[in-house]
């Protein structure tokens, strides 16, 4: 790791992301700071109109295998992290994912995830390859309750059935855990409940993630941005079935302060990721924590509005409010949340 090659110098690309303090006292099921993520693929046989990086993405550089295998040795010598996260635009793409899977077990990264819109996973073989391989976590974009939307988002017909497909496979396979993640945009919200239910069988399903849209610009030319306001009723029936379940859930991009007592979901931190540093450029664009109560919040994990939601839904100063100062996440004050 010393080398000051920048071919096997991982570190240098590596960002905390989004930054925010705490893990205690929610609902999530991983600790984030116990996995590192490498993005090593940046092509995509999907086209999601919802995609963070589509304009990027022929010029992103993904990382190469001598970075990776850098950051496993960095790893095999100081153990900073438990698992590993193989990520990309679309990393089963990429005919060396069993292969890195069994580098990072070998290394003794004790968890590999993969994350992933599951098309290929719909093939029995090539989910089994994985498993063998070492991968035990799969990581998989669900974008809708049904597949007609599910379909319009990816402009892939055929693409809701593979990726269910997949997760069925994978719920029969033992010592594996799936997390399903949804990009919540004003094309789907209101199949957030729905959506529960549809996956509510699996008995493999640890976690569901709902990440507000980005736009990754400072407007929202696609009209994909879903009002808070509007969203959080169906999101809240979401966090109520989750929890009926007994299942872990991670919400991300939504104001802390309208959860009231669910303010527990709200985990906006993220793995360790090493990407190409052209990626924070775009990412930065967002300009987080344009909340009229930030200097007044005590929220330590809240990152507010952003440019895009701002410009186009306003400041909702009548409905967001500061959090107190020694608010606990765990057992929050009801007349707080009542409002």
């Amino acid at each position: 790791m010393g080398s000051s090659d920048p071919a096997v110098r991982p570190i240098s690309f590596a960002r905390q992301v989004p930054v925010a303090a705490g893990r205690e006292g929610t609902a999530s099921r991983f600790d984030h700071t116990d996995y590192v993520s490498s993005t090593l693929e940046f092509r995509c046989n999907l086209k999601c109109v919802h995609c963070m990086i589509e304009d990027t993405m022929d010029r992103l550089v993904p990382q190469s295998p001598d970075q990776l295998k850098a950051l496993l040795e960095h790893n095999a010598t100081h153990r900073k992290w438990t698992g590993l996260i193989l990520t990309g635009s679309e990393i089963t793409l990429h005919r060396d994912l069993p292969e890195w899977a069994r580098l990072a077990r070998r290394s003794g990264f004790q968890h590999v995830r993969i994350q992933t819109h599951g098309m290929r996973l719909a093939q029995a073989g090539y989910c089994e390859e994985l498993i063998e391989a070492g991968v035990d976590e799969f990581f998989i974009s669900v974008t809708a309750a049904d597949a007609e939307t599910h379909d319009a988002i990816t402009q892939v017909p055929g693409s809701f059935d593979k990726t269910l497909r997949g997760l069925e496979l994978l719920d029969a396979c033992d010592h594996v855990s799936t997390i399903t993640n949804t990009v919540v945009s004003a094309l789907n919200f209101t199949q957030l409940p729905r959506l529960v239910e549809r996956l509510e069988a699996l008995k493999r399903l640890a976690q569901m993630e709902f990440w507000f849209y980005l736009p990754m610009s400072e407007r929202d030319d696609k009209g994909l941005i879903a009002s808070h306001l509007e969203a959080l009723p169906f999101l809240k029936s979401a966090i109520a079935a989750l929890r009926a379940a007994g299942r872990g859930i991670e919400v991300k991009n939504f104001p802390e302060c309208l959860l009231g007592t669910d303010r527990d979901v709200l985990y906006n931190d993220q793995p360790t990721l090493f990407i190409d540093p052209a990626f924070w450029t775009e990412f930065d664009r967002n300009g987080f924590h344009q909340c009229v109560y930030r200097e007044q919040c005590a929220s330590t994990r809240c990152l507010g509005l952003n440019s895009a939601y701002r410009a186009k839904y306003g400041d909702h100063a009548e409905s967001l409010a500061p959090l107190p100062d020694g608010h606990d996440r765990t057992a929050p004050d009801a007349s707080f949340c009542s409002r």
